[in-house]
């Protein structure tokens, strides 16, 4: 499941440097706007501490985790709807990624130069988002030209719906607000909106990249952030990418353990922010766990038993019969599969049981 996640800004702002830190992939960071100019993509794993702790108990041969597509798309510039800055290949690339983590700069340095001479989060987010509804007016006005006469003179109904939604996307548009904050009445219309691939309706995360002294409690620029999105489906990440690239640097975990320790972090902004990019997606984790390997599989959130074991495999999902069913914790409680059944708490389910994060699975086929 090739589902991506695009990270975008404006040029300066720590993009590559947090794509650097996320992927073994190297994006050049430099000082100077135009620098990524191909996009890079980067697989990267997502922690899951479940998979250490069945491996504890089950001894498998190997672990193998989930993984989610990073793509780090070179630095958007006021005018990229127009092809300023090569605009229309930057927009080309956001098109083609499923969700979009929007870095912003909150953090002062004479020596990291911004394009547009003072740091200001909010005015840079403002920028972008113009841009992209920008391109998203272009495309709304032309799907309008194409349907508006046989909603309007014809019998229709689906030109009709179609234009009623497109006209409801486009008076969002024209109010300055991304396509997202529009709610849709029917499975109809939301149908779609989605088959219009906007680039403003896509999920996005706000990564505020904020300096060392400000990693644990966010600043003025955060808050400034915080207050702009407020009315915005859409949520907010505070990392310190500086932070970030000396944390890449240390061999072993327990060395970065002990450095987060000390700057009063829990966790590594990177490990966050996979974690929310593979929740943007609207992704979940199903596992399966044996001797020969404890496994993550991805599946996309509300999927049944069935498509879930298409995951695996094309046959599995053709001959499906039923699913074996353990919930990860009672696993942990229990120690092992075999106590799990003891104990009654393994649910055999059918084709619509509708598979929950963390259920640990065995499927039954047939072909």
């Amino acid at each position: 499941m090739a589902l991506q996640c695009g990270i975008v800004g404006l040029p300066n702002v720590g993009k590559s440097t947090l794509f650097n830190c996320l992927s073994n992939a190297k994006a050049q960071a430099a000082n100077f706007p135009f620098c990524t100019i191909e996009p890079n993509v980067g697989v990267i794993t997502v922690p899951d501490e479940r998979l250490n702790k069945l491996a504890e108990l089950i001894h498998p041969q190997k672990i193998v985790p989930t993984t989610v597509e990073i793509v780090d798309i070179a630095g958007l510039v006021k005018g990229a709807s127009k092809g300023e800055g090569l605009g229309n290949k930057f927009l080309a690339n956001i098109r083609e990624t499923d969700a979009i983590l929007h870095v912003l700069r909150c953090f002062d340095d004479e020596n990291v130069t911004h394009v547009d001479g003072s740091v200001d989060p909010v005015r840079d987010k403002e920028i972008i988002d113009a841009e992209l509804q920008l391109k998203d007016l272009e495309t709304i006005e032309t799907r309008i030209n194409k349907v508006e006469k046989q909603a309007k003179t014809g019998g229709d109904k689906d030109a009709r719906l179609a234009f009623e939604v497109y006209s409801k996307i486009r008076e969002t548009l024209l109010q300055g607000e991304s396509v997202r904050t529009v709610t849709f009445d029917t499975k109809d219309e939301n149908r779609i909106a989605r088959e219009l691939f906007l680039l403003t309706a896509k999920p996005v995360l706000y990564v505020c990249n904020v300096d060392e002294a400000s990693a644990v409690t966010g600043n003025q620029y955060v808050e400034a952030v915080r207050e702009a999105i407020k009315n915005e489906k859409a949520d907010i990440l505070v990392v310190a990418a500086k932070i970030e690239s000396e944390i890449a640097e240390f061999d072993t975990y327990e060395e970065r353990e002990m450095f987060l320790n000390e700057i009063g972090l829990e966790e590594s902004g990177v490990s966050r922010l996979i974690k929310a990019a593979y929740n943007l997606l609207d992704l979940q984790t199903f596992l399966t766990a044996g001797v020969q390997e404890v496994r993550a599989w991805t599946f996309q959130k509300g999927w049944k038993a069935p498509q879930c074991a298409g995951v695996i495999h094309t046959d599995f999902e053709k001959g499906f019969i039923r699913a074996e069913v353990i919930k990860y914790e009672d696993f942990i409680t229990y120690g092992s599969e075999n106590a799990v059944k003891e104990a009654g708490k393994m649910s055999v389910e059918g084709k619509e049981y509708i598979v929950q994060d963390g259920d640990i699975m065995h499927f039954r086929f047939n072909v």
